[in-house]
């Protein structure tokens, strides 16, 4: 069904905020109405972030209406409810692009607009981001008006609270908008908490408010009486006390859906100085039915969502989620002491069962990755199993806590690392890239790849029985499809696995590798061995093949430099070994988004090319 034939022309008129800026307040909700069936019908052709995004057409609408973009800067947390600002912003035609090879960037991206004031992807960093502008803009006095629009979800981040607390301390020009989607609270949205609303914003609420400080200044016992009497009547209307205790003027709750009333309390506060935060409430999947009931459902939708083929019996290939989340449920069910952390990614990582069939021993910490792995810490130290489930991106997050607290104290914590090497179509900031690099180097811990499902369940089960730390880390998707034992079995630490016996060449495979490393290895007749661990390395079978082998091949899903390609390297050299050494993995620069398959084919790591570079170095050595 085509666009034009379905809805009314404004939306095609918009091709930038200054073209909206000239609709009249009374079009808007129109504009509304037709950004929501746009979004619909585009992400039904090229899916993508569903929900979070239709929960902020109002909002985007307001705050490019009131606000002079670019001059003055939004900035998104995240980046999940940003479509209708990249639609707003002169993207609209791209949108059906998005998450694709060379598409738009799934998140604001500064190199794709000058609408996109910050690059994000990882959640909490728009208020830090967003006071950097606003004191750049005081110093070079340019006027500039700063935003930054956070979820509530990205508030359990203790980094948001640093921000605020820093803001509120230098009495920034910083305006931020809670966008909340899912809190208790959704009932103080009404007639009585939109009147204070107006009145709290308004200028001269706060022009009588900051009078009435400087002239209790004088009469310190009646100033403390009535700053007590202010916090206590606000506190028991809206739940901003804390934010004010941050320095911040709190306005709130409103209805994020109320174009006149966001618009109204916007203006009155883009007068104001000092950090102004105004609390929108909003509905997640507004206007679609189905996501307004299952908004986690409808996160993100693949395409053809509206009309999903008719499902089949033959049942779906298991993925490396699921086979976790079958594993940890096995293992609580014999051991007590299995604690499951994972900071707000209960459905990614498939802890869904866990959760229900282990209540008391579940913890989703929230978007809180520093908190995950130091609670995880102190569990161990008083003689609990913790598992860690998250993603490779974001134990990035928690680095510091990762050496601290757990290694330097040489902890049993066992990390489940999801979503290792490229992901696709979240782009850059959410490829597991780098995990390898930087986990090898950390003493004390033991880290292991597996090539297939029921690997990673036994090397799961061996990280699991170890007394120090252990990292297993997997890809996001689907395995190759092998049968998995449900007997729990220990792999022999740092041990290799020998899984073609050849000639002249040695493939190492790490991981997800294993399998274009078959191909090629029968094209070349060469050796292929599954390596499985990272640390530490199978030293014994390496002295073997370079004695007798001419070249030795790493392969890996991680980033060449520091990564396992380089640990071999570099205990050969150690042991005064000479061999040749072709270290294949991902460049030493950022990978965009796309389609997993197509960005490896790009980066020279799929079968064909992985063959061609052999060939070339093969030449090479002839030539000397």
């Amino acid at each position: 069904m085509e666009f034009k034939n379905t809805i009314c022309s404004l939306l095609e008129q918009i091709n930038s905020p200054m073209q909206l800026r000239k609709l009249t307040p009374t079009q808007l909700p129109q504009l509304a109405t037709e950004l929501r069936a746009f979004l619909i019908q585009t992400l039904d052709q090229c899916g993508g972030h569903f929900a979070g995004n239709l929960g902020t057409v109002e909002l985007t609408i307001a705050l490019h209406y009131v606000f002079n973009t670019p001059h003055d800067h939004i900035i998104w947390d995240v980046g999940h409810q940003a479509y209708v600002h990249k639609i707003i912003t002169g993207r609209r035609e791209k949108l059906c692009s998005i998450r694709k090879t060379h598409g738009l960037a799934p998140f604001p991206s500064r190199e794709e607009s000058s609408f996109d004031s910050f690059g994000v992807g990882h959640s909490s960093t728009s208020i830090s981001a967003a006071l950097g502008f606003s004191v750049a803009a005081k110093k070079n006095n340019t006027g500039q008006k700063t935003i930054a629009v956070i979820g509530d979800g990205a508030m359990t981040a203790g980094m948001a609270f640093e921000a605020l607390n820093h803001a509120g301390d230098i009495h920034a020009d910083l305006l931020v908008v809670l966008n909340d989607n899912d809190m208790s609270i959704s009932n103080n949205v009404g007639a009585l908490s939109n009147y204070f609303a107006r009145i709290l914003s308004s200028k001269l609420y706060s022009t009588v408010r900051e009078g009435s400080k400087r002239i209790l200044e004088s009469i310190p016992s009646v100033r403390k009486l009535a700053k007590r009497t202010e916090e206590h009547v606000k506190g028991m209307l809206v739940p901003g006390t804390l934010f004010e205790e941050l320095g911040f003027n709190y306005i709130g709750p409103i209805d994020g859906h109320d174009l006149p009333l966001l618009m109204n309390t916007l203006s009155n506060l883009s007068q104001l100085a000092g950090p102004q935060l105004v609390h929108v409430i909003t509905t997640k999947g507004k206007g679609y039915v189905a996501a307004e009931q299952n908004p986690i459902a409808y996160h993100a939708v693949n395409p053809h969502f509206l009309a999903p083929a008719l499902s089949s019996s033959v049942d779906k290939p298991k993925t490396y989620a699921n086979i976790f989340g079958e594993w940890i449920c096995d293992m609580a069910a014999i051991d007590e002491r299995v604690i499951a952390i994972t900071p707000a990614m209960r459905e990614g990582s498939d802890l869904i069962e866990f959760s229900e069939r282990y209540p008391d021993r579940y913890f989703d910490v929230g978007i809180a990755e520093q908190h995950a792995v130091t609670f995880a810490a102190g569990l161990a130290c008083a003689g609990q199993k913790p598992v860690v489930a998250i993603y490779s991106t974001f134990l990035q997050r928690a680095y510091d806590q990762l050496i601290h607290d757990v290694a330097l104290q040489n902890l049993p914590v066992l990390f489940a690392l999801d979503r290792s090497g490229i992901v696709g179509g979240d782009g850059a900031t959410h490829h597991g890239c780098f995990d390898l690099s930087y986990l090898r180097c950390i003493p004390n811990l033991t880290l292991m790849t597996p090539s297939n499902e029921n690997e990673l369940r036994q090397m799961l089960f061996t990280g699991f029985q170890l007394t120090t730390p252990c990292a297993v880390r997997y890809p996001r998707g689907t395995g190759v499809g092998v049968s998995v034992e449900k007997k729990m079995s220990c792999i022999p630490i740092g041990k290799a696995e020998l899984r073609r016996k050849g000639h002249s060449i040695a493939l190492l495979a790490f991981g997800s590798m294993l399998q274009p490393a078959l191909s090629v290895g029968e094209s070349l007749n060469a050796t292929v061995v599954n390596m499985r661990f990272v640390k530490p390395l199978d030293e014994k079978l390496l002295r073997n093949l370079a004695k007798t082998h001419d070249l030795l091949v790493s392969l890996e899903e991680n980033v060449k430099v520091g990564g396992a390609g380089s640990a071999v390297s570099e205990f050969l050299h150690q042991q005064g070994i000479a061999c040749d050494v072709l270290i294949l993995g991902l460049p030493d620069r950022f990978i965009e988004h796309g389609d997993p398959n197509t960005l490896l084919a790009e980066v020279d790591l799929d079968a064909a090319t992985i063959l061609s570079a052999i060939e070339q170095r093969l030449a090479l050595s002839l030539t000397f």
